[in-house]
C-alpha cells in the first residue's frame, strides 16, 4: 500500500493526525464528506504516487493534519498552511510538499512558545480533498463557544469557507437556542430551512461525538457537506454569574467588611441546608457567590453543581438566567438520579413538616445568646476582645441564617399550596390575607409602623409642625412614648436587613417620628368577608381542608416574621461591635473615620489591629471613592468569566460600540490603532489592538495585546481564533473599530460584544 490512503482505510492511525482521524469519525456515522485521501506523517510521496490517485481535472483542498492540532485543548486553527482549489497532479503534489513544510513557519513556532507547547517534533499528517462547489461555506458551533451556554451559533457566507478565516469578510449569523432563533441575518446566504437542517445536525452530531463540537460545513446548493469536525476549547471553564436572584436577597452595593461577613455566615447556612438534603459534598461559602462592582451575584456553575446533586439536568440552570425562552426550553423535572435520590429527599422533607414545632425553643435560645453580645459593655474591652466576640458571634449567627432559611421555604411552599386551593375554588388568591393586622401587630415592623401612622394622623398641625422641626423631642407625649415603644421592640432593624453598614433606626428616631408623619393609611382589607365567602361554595371536606391550610400557612407566616425579627436582631449586634473597632482605629489614626472600618475586609481589620496593616487607610480611602464612582454604574444581569471590568455610567462615556464577541474576557486598556505591519512598533504588551481584519502573519502582535478588537470578521476569523488560543478577549465586526482615537482607554466586554471609550 502506497502512502496516499483512502480515508475509508485510514481507521484510527495516529499518524494520520487529528484533522483525518475526525474525518474519517464523520465517515463512520454516514455522513456527507467529501471524497478524501490522506498523506501519513514521515511520507513523501512522489510524483508517480500522486498521479496514481489524483485526477488533472478535478479541484481538491490540500489541509494540514498534524498530531497537534484540533484537539481537546488547542486547535492550532490558521497556524498550519492550507491551499484550496488546487488543479492539476503537479500542483497537488507541490501543495502536500508546502502544507508539510508548514511545521517550520515563524507564525508556528510563536504559538507554540505562547501556548506552553512542549518543543518536541510535530508529526504532520496531509488531508486531500475533492472540493465541494460552494454556494455557502461556513461554521456551526454546537455550543456557544464564548459563553459555553446551550445554544447552536451558525456562521455562514457565501461561497469558499475559507474567507471567514484569511481576509476579515463578516459572515451572516444564526444562533438557535430552545427551538428558536435569538439572532438571525434579515435576508442571509442560506434560508432559515437549511440553517434549521444544519443546526439541527450540529446538535446530532455532536451529542454522538459526546462532546461540544466546532463543524465546518459547506453547501453545494441541494446537499450539506461536513468537512471538518472538531472539539470546541475551553468551554469547560467559562464562568457563569447571575444577580437575578441575587439582587432580591443582597441588594445595592456591599461594602467589604459587609460581604466577608455575610459569605461564611450565610452561605455557610445554605450549604448546611444542602448537605442536610443531598449529603457530604465539596461546596465552600465562597463557592456560592461572587462580589462585582462591590454587587452580589450568584456563582451559576456551582448552582448547577447543586443541580446535579440532585439529578437535574445541568443546563436547566440556564432557566434561572432570564433567557429567552423557547419551545425546547430545558426541563426542570426529576430525572432517573433524582428518583434515586427520593428516599432521603423524603426523609428530610417529613422531618422538616415537624421542623417548625420545634422553633420558638431555637428562637428563645438564640435570643439569649445574642442578648448577651448586645447587652455587653464594649469601652473595657480590648481590641482581640472584640474580635474575639465576633468570632463567636458568626457560627451563631449562621445557625440563625438557617431557622431563617428554612421557615420562609416552609411558609412559601404552605402558602403555595393553600393559594392553588383558593384558585380552584375560583376565587382570586391576590384578594386575600391569610393573617390578621392584629395576629402581626407585635412582630412585624411595616404593621406597627402603619399603627404608628395612624397615631400620626391625628395629631393636629401645630403638632406635626413641632416634629418635623424637633424631631421626637418636639413631640407630644403620648406620640413620643409610642415612638419609644417602637424603637424598644423594632430599633434593630435598618433600611437594609443583610447590611450592618446601614444605620438601625434606634440610631435615628427623630427620622421614624418624621417619617411616620407622611405615611397613608394602609388599603381596607375585608379579607375575613372574603373567607366566609369562599368556604360558603366548598363541602365539607374540602372547607376542612382549606381551614387547615390556612391555619398552618397563618402560623408559619407569623413565625416567618419573629424568626426575621431575631436574625435582623442577632446580625445587627455586629454593628456595635464594628463600630467600636472602627473608632479605635480612627483614634489610632488607621483609618480616617469610624465608618471607614466597613472598606475594609474582616481580615484586613485583624491585621489593623494588629498593627500589621499600615496602609489600611489607603485602601479604605481607594474603596469609598470607587463605590462612589460606581453607584450608578449600569451592571449586567448576567457576567460570563471572573474579569469583569465595569463600564463607568453613560454621563461619563466619550461612546460605546457594539459587536460580536469570538473570544471570552473583559479587559481595560490603552487602545492601539494597527492599519498594517507598519503599525507593530506602535503596539505595548497589553494594549488593546483594533485591526480592520487579521491574517496569519499577525500572529507575533497578538502576543502582546490585552484585547483585541476588529471591524471585520467572525467566530473563524483568523483574529477571533488566536485570542482564544492566547486567552484574550476579542470583538469582531465593530464599525469604525480602526477610527478609534489612540492612546484611549477602553473597556473590552467580550461576552456581550460591546467597546466602551472612556
Amino acid at each position: 500500500m502506497g502512502p496516499i490512503r483512502p480515508l475509508s482505510e485510514i481507521g484510527g492511525v495516529a499518524a494520520s493526525g487529528h484533522k483525518a482521524e475526525n474525518l474519517f469519525w464523520l465517515l463512520e456515522q454516514g455522513e456527507n464528506v467529501p471524497a478524501t485521501w490522506v498523506v501519513p506523517a514521515g511520507s513523501e510521496p512522489i510524483l508517480d504516487e500522486v498521479a496514481a490517485v489524483f485526477s488533472d481535472d478535478v479541484s481538491y483542498a490540500v489541509r494540514s493534519s498534524a498530531d497537534v492540532e484540533d484537539g481537546a485543548l488547542l486547535s492550532f486553527a490558521g497556524q498550519f498552511a492550507t491551499k484550496l482549489e488546487v488543479l492539476g497532479v503537479p500542483a497537488v503534489h507541490k501543495n502536500i510538499r508546502e502544507v508539510q513544510r508548514s511545521v517550520w513557519s515563524e507564525s508556528v513556532r510563536s504559538y507554540l512558545v505562547h501556548a506552553g507547547v512542549p518543543d518536541k517534533p510535530i508529526q504532520m499528517g496531509v488531508v486531500v480533498q475533492e472540493m465541494v462547489p460552494p454556494v455557502a461555506s461556513g461554521v456551526v458551533f454546537s455550543r456557544n463557544p464564548i459563553t459555553g451556554l446551550n445554544e447552536v451559533v451558525l456562521e455562514a457566507i457565501a461561497g469558499r469557507g475559507d474567507r471567514l478565516v484569511g481576509d476579515g469578510t463578516t459572515p451572516d449569523r444564526w444562533i438557535h437556542r430552545w427551538g428558536s432563533w435569538t439572532e438571525a441575518p434579515q435576508a442571509g446566504v442560506l434560508s432559515d430551512e437549511i440553517a434549521l437542517h444544519i443546526v439541527s445536525e450540529a446538535r446530532r452530531l455532536a451529542e454522538a461525538y459526546e462532546r461540544p463540537a466546532d463543524i465546518e460545513w459547506v453547501w453545494d446548493g441541494e446537499d450539506v457537506w461536513w468537512v471538518q469536525i472538531r472539539p470546541i476549547t475551553g468551554i469547560d471553564n467559562v464562568a457563569i454569574y447571575s444577580n437575578r436572584i441575587a439582587k432580591e436577597v443582597m441588594p445595592g452595593l456591599i461594602k467589604p467588611l459587609v460581604w466577608s461577613v455575610n459569605v461564611p455566615v450565610v452561605n455557610s447556612a445554605w450549604i448546611e441546608l444542602f448537605t442536610e438534603a443531598i449529603g457530604p459534598n465539596d461546596l465552600q461559602p465562597d463557592d456560592l457567590a461572587r462580589s462585582f462592582a462591590y454587587r452580589a451575584y450568584f456563582n451559576m456553575g456551582a448552582i448547577g453543581d447543586i443541580f446535579e446533586m440532585f439529578g437535574m439536568p445541568r443546563d436547566s440552570l440556564e432557566l434561572l438566567l432570564g433567557l429567552p425562552e423557547g419551545e425546547d426550553r430545558p426541563s426542570m423535572k426529576p430525572t432517573g438520579a433524582t428518583m434515586r435520590k427520593m428516599p432521603k429527599l423524603l426523609n428530610v422533607a417529613l422531618a422538616n413538616v415537624r421542623y417548625p414545632k420545634r422553633v420558638p425553643g431555637y428562637l428563645e435560645a438564640l435570643e439569649r445568646q445574642y442578648d448577651r453580645y448586645a447587652s455587653k459593655a464594649l469601652m473595657p474591652l480590648s481590641e482581640e476582645e472584640l474580635l474575639r466576640d465576633v468570632e463567636e458571634l458568626m457560627p451563631l449567627t449562621t445557625a440563625t441564617a438557617l431557622v431563617n432559611i428554612k421557615v420562609p421555604l416552609l411558609a412559601n411552599l404552605y402558602n403555595s399550596r393553600m393559594r392553588k386551593k383558593i384558585a380552584r375554588a375560583g376565587f382570586d388568591p391576590e384578594e386575600l390575607s391569610v393573617t390578621s393586622v392584629t395576629e402581626m401587630a407585635d412582630i412585624n415592623p411595616q404593621v406597627a409602623l402603619e399603627s404608628l401612622g395612624a397615631a400620626a394622623r391625628s395629631l393636629n398641625n401645630v403638632e406635626r409642625d413641632r416634629i418635623l422641626e424637633r424631631g421626637v423631642a418636639g413631640a407630644p407625649d403620648q406620640f413620643r412614648n409610642r415612638v419609644i415603644d417602637f424603637l424598644d421592640t423594632f430599633g434593630h432593624f435598618s433600611a437594609s436587613a443583610n447590611d450592618f453598614s446601614v444605620a438601625q433606626w434606634k440610631e435615628s428616631p427623630d427620622a421614624i417620628a418624621r417619617l411616620v408623619l407622611d405615611m397613608a393609611p394602609p388599603a381596607t382589607n375585608d379579607s375575613v368577608e372574603k373567607w366566609d365567602e369562599i368556604e360558603a361554595t366548598l363541602s365539607g371536606r374540602r372547607r376542612r381542608s382549606l381551614r387547615s391550610a390556612r391555619r398552618r400557612t397563618a402560623n408559619l407566616i407569623q413565625l416567618r416574621e419573629s424568626v426575621s425579627s431575631v436574625y435582623t436582631f442577632g446580625y445587627g449586634v455586629f454593628r456595635r461591635y464594628f463600630l467600636e473597632l472602627g473608632r479605635r482605629l480612627a483614634q489610632q489614626g488607621v483609618i480616617a473615620e469610624r465608618d471607614d472600618i466597613m472598606f475594609l475586609t474582616l481580615d484586613e481589620v485583624r491585621q489593623a489591629v494588629g498593627s500589621g496593616f499600615q496602609e489600611a487607610l489607603e485602601l479604605a480611602t481607594k474603596r469609598k471613592a470607587e463605590i462612589e464612582r460606581l453607584m450608578n454604574v449600569d451592571m449586567p444581569e448576567t457576567i460570563y468569566g471572573e474579569d469583569f471590568v465595569p463600564a463607568l455610567p453613560s454621563d461619563e462615556l466619550v461612546g460605546s460600540l457594539a459587536g460580536v464577541p469570538t473570544s471570552r474576557g473583559h479587559y481595560r486598556g490603552r487602545l492601539t490603532v494597527v492599519r498594517g505591519m507598519d503599525d507593530f512598533p506602535k503596539v505595548s504588551h497589553g494594549d488593546v489592538v483594533a485591526v480592520p481584519f487579521s491574517d496569519v502573519g499577525w500572529t507575533p502582535l497578538f502576543a502582546k495585546a490585552g484585547a483585541v478588537i476588529a471591524e471585520a470578521g467572525g467566530m473563524l476569523s483568523h483574529a477571533s481564533i488566536v485570542a482564544r488560543e492566547y486567552g484574550i478577549p476579542c470583538v469582531v465586526s465593530v464599525n469604525g473599530a480602526t477610527r478609534l482615537p489612540d492612546g484611549a482607554v477602553v473597556v473590552v466586554d467580550a461576552y456581550a460584544g460591546t467597546v466602551t471609550v472612556e
